[in-house]
């Protein structure tokens, strides 16, 4: 019996619940859908995914394709389509009678899921395994339809029936692949074939380097471990330079090179260790808001992405010259401009620069919320699509903000985490 191993958001052997409970030594084909749909700009101008994720991307599917082979599997197929295309030739093709993949959360790729199920033939069965969030559904002390609608009372909820976090352990040798597979291996695909430019290195980036799990779990062991700068993240979180002043955890974990199951095992493991304090509580706080609105999204659907959101009333729907120079660092606000400049040369910026960029497009600029939203999924590298959509609604005032928003005044804002002007200075020095 052949299996096919559908990868998305899940580009680890570690903790891979997709790898649970199989046989792998039969055939097994590990494949995935990297859609150029998703690099074809749009009306505004942009993108589903833009160069610094996209090249990201790619050096993580390397890397998975690498640790697929130290299994004894041939790697990773890589196929430049989309997976609604691809997937039910593919089962028919190689008469798969097992294609297993992650469950979903976003309309989106929930609607692409029921596509592909529709089209396989009737000999393939569609297997979900749960997704790289840190509780299944059935081990939440609530149904999804009684979600809190404020963070406070689910993250409450949760702390005083904390689910147990099942580990996955199924690093087993792999089988071959199906014979006629063998010749669907295409050349590596690069940026230049989607229409991407690949970005300049930029050393004065304040993510660590490197792509794929081998990176995402060592810098998880130097930040908890070897030089346990999560004692102080509490006190360093709102900072804007170096590598150290928050957990930079987010890029691994936005394509699944980490396992955030695994990330909170460690913190507690630490906690054991060493003791907690409340900046190893506010990390596990910060991945309970991860989780909080990854369920609101599943809850709520496409009202997540509307211009009222999930409110009563629409704010401003406004689009001119004012996103334009907000998004390429061009608004003659040196602290916002700064901010968009270091999005926009290293596809990362700090959370409080994420909220302040936000917050002056959305209240001062009086532009649409979603144009903000969009260029961020453009830009991040760790762009998911549940926090930064449900951040960016929060700030607007139509997410699930009980208080109506979040204004914030730039101006005492850069006094306050840029007070001597360094982080200015370094994202406009070539002006």
């Amino acid at each position: 019996m052949t299996t096919l191993l559908w990868f998305k958001q899940d580009l680890r052997l570690h903790d891979n619940p997709l790898l649970e409970g199989l046989d792998l030594t039969q055939p097994c084909l590990p494949v995935y859908c990297l859609d150029p749909a998703q690099f074809v700009a749009d009306e505004q101008g942009v993108r589903r995914c833009g160069a610094h994720r996209a090249q990201h991307l790619l050096a993580a599917l390397r890397a998975l394709d690498n640790g697929l082979r130290t299994l004894g599997s041939p790697g990773l197929l890589l196929l430049p389509q989309a997976a609604e295309q691809a997937l039910p030739e593919l089962c028919r093709e190689l008469d798969v009678r097992l294609l297993r993949t992650h469950s979903e959360y976003a309309p989106d790729e929930l609607a692409r899921l029921r596509q592909i199920a529709g089209q396989l033939p009737d000999s393939c069965q569609l297997q979900q395994v749960q997704d790289n969030r840190l509780f299944a559904l059935d081990d939440l002390p609530f149904g999804l339809d009684k979600l809190p609608q404020v963070f406070t009372r689910f993250r409450n909820q949760i702390e005083r029936q904390l689910p147990e976090l099942h580990e996955v352990r199924a690093r087993q040798r792999m089988g071959p692949w199906p014979r006629d597979a063998m010749g669907m291996r295409e050349a590596w695909p690069t940026l230049a074939q989607f229409g991407l430019q690949a970005p300049d290195a930029e050393p004065r980036s304040a993510l660590p380097s490197g792509a794929g799990e081998a990176a995402g779990l060592d810098w998880l062991s130097q930040y908890l471990w070897r030089d346990q700068s999560v004692r102080h993240y509490k006190e360093t979180r709102n900072g804007l330079l170096g590598r150290d002043f928050s957990s930079k955890l987010s890029p691994w974990l936005a394509d699944g090179s980490l396992s955030v199951r695994h990330v909170w095992r460690e913190l507690r493991r630490h906690e054991d260790t060493y003791g907690a304090n409340d900046s190893t509580y506010w990390l596990g706080f910060e991945l309970l808001w991860r989780e909080f609105f990854r369920l609101a999204l599943q809850q709520h659907g496409g009202a997540w992405f509307r211009l009222r959101g999930l409110s009563d009333h629409a704010p401003v729907a406004n689009r001119d010259e004012r996103f334009e120079q907000w998004r390429s660092g061009q608004t003659g606000n040196d602290f916002v401009d700064a901010c968009l400049q270091e999005l926009n040369r290293t596809g990362f910026i700090s959370n409080r620069g994420r909220q302040i960029a936000a917050s002056y497009l959305v209240h001062d600029l009086q532009q649409d919320w979603r144009l903000g939203a969009a260029w961020f999924e453009q830009q991040l590298i760790d762009f998911e699509v549940g926090s930064n959509w449900g951040n960016w609604a929060y700030i607007a005032g139509v997410g699930h903000d009980p208080r109506g928003g979040r204004a914030f005044n730039v101006r005492e804002q850069a006094k306050r985490h840029d007070p001597h002007g360094a982080y200015v200075r370094t994202w406009l020095a070539d002006r």
